[in-house]
């Protein structure tokens, strides 16, 4: 049987997507690097198979010396007792071994699924990444599909645009693709405040526009026990440059793949966020 050890994998970079002509040239290179990454990632899973299975092969050789040790001395009529237990104490550790190698070849298992399900999901939002309209990434350990606000809201509202109800049908429409996920929807500002009578705080606003989305979500097919939405207003940046770009990063809705159980091992290793 072919053993694994799970590789230590890089780092998925993601850039800037605006909108426009620019935007769109951006958007066709952030999909680029990150279907290289994953290429790159899938190199160093099969570079780890390898260097498992000569690990492996060692220590099937060390084992198979040490019984032949041991039959050759029994022949002579020597004192094995002392072999006899150096060699229980070296089953133990192969043993160990054993159990270790077989829960790295499940996590590795998880993760080439995992980056085999990014590679999907890049593909199938290739096109809206490369005009501009949305980002693929991994955050926090999660698959994240990012959109800009203003790509779904006027500012300071929570009601969604003709576009933003345009684009999020098309995000629905792939995302209802994926079986067995939960998905969680998360609102962010910038770190701007308002005050208004409908929307004492940002955590007022961005939690309505989380709900916002939801509600449009499963109004168009998304079962409603796989959505949640949850509002972070200000706390979790994505730029802390304070410019007037860097806000407009800031201020997006994120649509995350909540991972399974069997999947919460590391995929930290995938991203700098």
């Amino acid at each position: 049987m072919k053993r694994s050890f799970s590789p230590v994998v890089g780092v998925i970079a993601a850039c800037v997507l605006l909108t426009g002509s620019a935007a769109c040239g951006r958007g066709e290179d952030e999909y680029q690097l990150q279907v290289r990454r994953v290429a790159e990632l899938e190199g160093q899973l099969r570079d780890s198979q390898a260097h498992g299975t000569e690990l492996e092969g060692r220590l099937r050789d060390v084992e198979g010396r040490n019984n032949e040790l041991i039959s050759r001395l029994e022949a002579l009529g020597q004192d094995v007792e002392s072999l006899r237990s150096e060699r229980t104490e070296l089953s133990t550790s192969l043993t160990e071994t054993q159990r270790a190698l077989e829960e790295l070849r499940a996590r590795e298992a998880a993760q080439q699924a995992r980056l085999a399900t990014f590679r999907q999901m890049l593909e199938r939002f290739r096109a809206m990444m490369e005009s501009g309209r949305l980002r693929v990434r991994v955050v926090r350990n999660r698959m994240v599909v990012e959109l800009p606000d203003n790509v779904l809201f006027d500012s300071g509202e929570s009601e969604l645009k003709a576009e933003g109800q345009a684009t999020l049908l098309e995000v629905v429409q792939i995302l209802r693709t994926i079986d067995n996920r939960q998905f969680q929807v998360a609102g962010h500002t910038d770190n701007v405040p308002i005050r208004s009578r409908r929307f004492p705080s940002n955590w007022e606003l961005s939690t309505a526009r989380a709900v916002t989305v939801a509600r449009f979500m499963i109004a168009n097919g998304m079962p409603g026990d796989r959505i949640s939405a949850a509002g972070y207003a200000e706390t979790q940046p994505v730029d802390l440059t304070d410019s007037p770009e860097g806000r407009a990063r800031n201020r997006r809705i994120e649509i995350a793949l909540q991972p399974n159980l069997d999947e919460l091992p590391d995929l930290s290793s995938l991203t700098t966020q």
